[in-house]
């Protein structure tokens, strides 16, 4: 029963974004042999934009392919402002002025998910951020399980000390950000660089991150039957991740849960999380715990909303706030040294409400 219907209280726009995910079927009901009619790119329409929210036309899009360890390459899409639709700013313009670098990691459960599907958010963040984003698109278990899309992920990062200055972008400013499995990824992503020389990484941003898969919390139980993420999904997309063979990771390891690694010396971090997500409590709990070690971390949550918010701005309820604040929040961690562009310095509140969302 853990993937009947969510219960009819709910409100009808998280109703209706319930009904639109489950169009596209059950991973736990799908042989491994069709996941990938499901990764296949949804063809636009005017109404799905209107719901997932536009691809900004000023912002120029394009794919790149990164070399990565035992000679493969990881194609990384970046979404670039200055240079607009169609590339109307001059290259030494941009060479004068480098922006900051925003690494994104798409959500999917580690087996769904592509960087296409993510247009919408991506080009929204270069836009009124100002930042050059790249978007990964690491390899999907259950063909790649884990450690594939974290090496991916890894060596992508470590080669843009060298790639980024090509794409008009300063990679002593860089943040990472990823929501779902994408913020598993990007959460990971931080203690490896940490402990591993880097590149430094300004700031993360997790929205509603899978951080812990070893805990049961409150949230996992209260929303087994979702809406949108189910527990018996969330079970099947966790088991193709870690994979049955001989060398699959432990999920008390810290590739796998972020959460039970050393949090110290980690970059700041806004986390968002859905109130109606099995995931919240594990979110809510990685703030608390960056913040335990000295980690400047705030954590909003969105209580009206479910699980994948970000792809869905216009139809998930009380999220207005949501992408303005990461906006906010990368403008300030990724300021040129020296300066600001929000009040209060660098230091941020862990309970300063915004207007819609609460705050912990």
């Amino acid at each position: 029963m853990l993937n009947a219907p969510p219960p009819r209280a709910l409100p009808w726009r998280t109703r209706l974004l319930h009904g639109l995910s489950s169009l596209t079927g059950s991973v736990a009901d799908l042989p491994k042999e069709q996941l990938a009619s499901m990764r296949m790119p949804r063809p636009r329409s005017r109404i799905l934009d209107a719901l997932s929210g536009y691809t900004a036309t000023d912002v120029q899009i394009s794919d790149v392919q990164v070399p990565v360890r035992d000679e493969r390459s990881v194609r990384v899409r970046l979404y670039d402002s200055a240079l607009g639709a169609h590339g109307a700013i001059h290259r030494e313009e941009i060479d004068a002025q480098p922006r900051p670098l925003l690494v994104f990691i798409h959500g999917g459960g580690w087996v769904l998910g592509l960087v296409e599907g993510y247009d919408a958010l991506c080009s929204y963040l270069a836009q009124q951020a100002d930042v050059i984003v790249a978007s990964i698109e690491y390899r999907l278990a259950p063909e790649h399980p884990a450690p594939a899309a974290i090496h991916d992920c890894v060596d992508v990062v470590r080669a843009l000390p060298d790639l980024a200055p090509q794409w008009g972008a300063d990679p002593q400013r860089m943040a990472v950000a990823g929501d779902s499995a994408g913020g598993n990824l990007a959460a990971v992503l931080t203690q490896v660089l940490r402990d591993e020389g880097g590149p430094a990484l300004a700031a993360q941003v997790l929205l509603y991150p899978s951080v812990d898969c070893t805990c049961l919390s409150r949230s996992k139980i209260d929303f087994a039957r979702g809406p949108i993420l189910n527990r018996r999904d969330a079970d099947a997309y966790f088991a193709y991740y870690l994979g049955d063979g001989p060398d699959a990771l432990s999920p008390f390891d810290p590739l796998i849960s972020p959460a039970l690694g050393d949090l110290r010396g980690l970059p700041p971090a806004l986390v968002q999380t859905a109130g109606l997500d099995p995931l919240r409590d594990e979110g809510a709990a990685y703030a608390r715990s960056l913040r335990g070690v000295g980690v400047p971390a705030q954590h909003t949550d969105f209580p009206k909303a479910p699980h994948g918010f970000a792809s869905w701005p216009v139809l998930a309820p009380g999220v207005g706030a949501h992408r303005p604040q990461i906006v906010e929040f990368l403008r300030e961690h990724l300021a040129p040294a020296g300066t600001s562009n929000a009040p209060g310095g660098n230091e941020l509140a862990a309970d300063a409400p915004p207007a819609q969302p609460s705050v912990a």
